[in-house]
């Protein structure tokens, strides 16, 4: 529609993976090397994890086309939520191996995997498993990864492993009884979002392959692109398509600030406002609430100093309400803009001071960055969940988060969501409560959040049809109390059979979740949510009363 007017010769920010449009930064290019290490050396498995949007699966293509050795026989599995006799079916038609005829029979499965391994490698080749997705791999999937790895002759292993996933494998990984399969991982890369500087570049590294021949984004438009997609590029693809649509609407041939936060808000379904600056007011009021929050009054000499502050408050025209001295008041009125208070909060926007406050609500014991969040969390019976959404899917968790905003300036804050209050929503920044409309912090929040939930039995794993085990019961009896409508009998049984696949599929429907009768983690948190007893940190008001 709009390449004909900028000139281009096609759309330069699909999000179709394309190799053509790699743009090798410098992450980009280390994880590609660590690919490249895997599929030529020998034994253990590589890791490659990122957030969602980063490249992973770029990357993956641009090896399959680009970098495989020529004797290398790859098979790639793209969807990960399989059973473990499924897994190993799957790996076999990759490699065009043919399935024993005792189907679902795991030893037959082996069996002829490991003849394949053998005749492949008599014949000079190697063979190549790319698990994609890979954090969504049910423990006895991994538990039989890991069995793979023993097909081997008396000097390699027949099998080399790939495992492509979001930040939450690491996770997964780093869980004890999985120990044994990450003391094999020989070499591990996270792929970090881009830099401003390099969001520059892959914007114009785009462009150029699409054909154009000028600058299309203003240099103000690139930089509040890497604001607000935090440097995912994905995101920079989604915004900068829908911005050149918008410039081609218009009939303008330059795409400039505005045009990229009225895209950015069409994309996340978020009215575009502009920020509200009131610098001399904002500061004074922020930093009256600062002290308060610190306990820090005692600093001022006397009581003339706190008089001349709050005569220079009220020379202004805004309504802000100091406390007195003897109040140990945290709240600021809202009438001081978001972007002021966190300017003069940098140092208490912290990803650890927030994890703290988060951890606090929960009456959890923060040891700070020394030990893995998620390990820290796990040890109290609780769970993480890190990933983007929107405020319609935080009110369904209803559970309080930690938000990343990214400021005018491009810096990161990390702040923790309390409530949400109709159209206003109420957070902590360093520990002082404020107010401020949704729409406001739309401004700066692009959907990444991590959220602490406590999971069935200390367990964090989804649950699908085959499942055993406890966890099973409690989701057959949390699914009753909740609803009558959604009771399966036998009521007490520890399998995951049809009926409750059924049964979880019209709760999925009824709360508007992906209908997949997969019991994974967000269907967990909602039901927690339902029934969380007086008590539990929410966000909002408690929908099923417990006693």
């Amino acid at each position: 529609m709009y390449t004909n007017f900028f000139g281009l010769n096609e759309k330069p920010f699909s999000i179709t993976p394309d190799p053509r449009y790699l743009f090798m930064s410098e992450r980009h290019g280390e994880a590609l090397a660590h690919l490249v290490y895997g599929v030529t050396e020998s034994g253990g498995f590589i890791q490659l994890t990122g957030e969602v949007g980063t490249g992973k699966t770029t990357l993956v293509r641009t090896l399959l086309l680009n970098r495989m050795p020529s004797n290398a026989d790859v098979a790639v599995v793209l969807n990960p939520q399989l059973s473990a006799s499924e897994f190993l079916e799957a790996i076999c038609e990759e490699l065009g191996i043919a399935v024993p005829k005792r189907k679902g029979s795991i030893k037959a499965l082996i069996d002829a995997l490991n003849r394949h391994l053998l005749n492949a490698h008599a014949d000079g080749r190697r063979t190549i498993l790319i698990v994609d997705e890979a954090q969504n791999l049910a423990p006895d999937v991994l538990e039989e990864i890991r069995l793979l790895t023993n097909l081997e002759t008396t000097k390699q292993k027949l099998l080399q492993i790939i495992l492509i996933g979001q930040p939450e494998l690491r996770e997964v990984l780093a869980r004890t009884d999985l120990r044994q399969l990450a003391q094999r991982i020989t070499g591990r890369y996270h792929l970090e979002p881009l830099s401003r500087e390099e969001t520059d570049q892959y914007i114009e590294h785009r462009l150029k392959v699409a054909g154009a021949l000028g600058e299309v984004f203003d240099a103000s438009a690139k930089r509040e692109v890497f604001r607000l997609s935090e440097g995912v590029p994905r995101l920079i693809n989604v915004i900068c398509d829908r911005a050149l649509l918008g410039a081609y609407s218009l009939g303008n041939r330059f795409v400039n600030r505005q045009l990229i936060r009225r895209a950015a808000a069409e994309v996340s379904g978020e009215p575009a406002l502009r920020p509200r600056w009131r610098w001399i007011a904002a500061t004074i009021s922020i930093a009256a609430a600062i002290f308060i929050a610190g306990g820090l009054w005692s600093n001022l000499q006397d009581r003339r100093e706190l008089d001349e502050l709050v005569a220079r408050v009220e020379t202004t025209s805004i309504n802000v309400t100091l406390p007195s001295l003897d109040a140990a008041a945290s709240y600021v009125e809202p009438e001081v803009s978001l972007a002021e208070q966190l300017e003069l909060t940098q140092d208490m926007t912290t990803s650890a001071s927030a994890l703290a406050i988060l951890f606090d609500l929960w009456s959890i014991d923060y040891s700070g960055t020394e030990h893995p969040v998620c390990a820290q969390a796990q040890a109290a019976g609780f769970s993480c969940l890190r990933q983007r959404g929107s405020w319609s899917g935080l009110k369904q968790l209803d559970r309080p988060a930690v938000l990343t905003l990214t400021d005018g300036y491009g810096d990161t804050h990390h702040v923790v969501l309390t409530a949400i209050e109709g159209d206003s929503a109420r957070l902590s920044i360093g520990g002082v409560s404020v107010s401020h409309p949704v729409d406001i912090i739309s401004d700066m929040w692009f959907g990444q959040y991590q959220l602490l939930w406590r999971p069935p039995n200390g367990d964090s794993v989804a649950l699908r049809q085959g499942s055993r085990g406890p966890n099973v019961v409690w989701l057959r009896e949390s699914l009753a109390t909740i609803d009558a409508r959604y009771r399966t009998e036998p009521f007490d049984s520890d399998f995951f059979d049809d009926s409750l696949t059924q049964q979880v599929r019209n709760f999925q429907r009824d709360h508007r979740l992906d209908v997949d009768g997969l019991a994974g983690h967000q269907t967990q948190i909602i039901m927690n949510s339902l029934l969380a007893p007086n008590g539990t940190p929410r966000l909002t008001t408690p929908r099923l009363a417990q006693e």
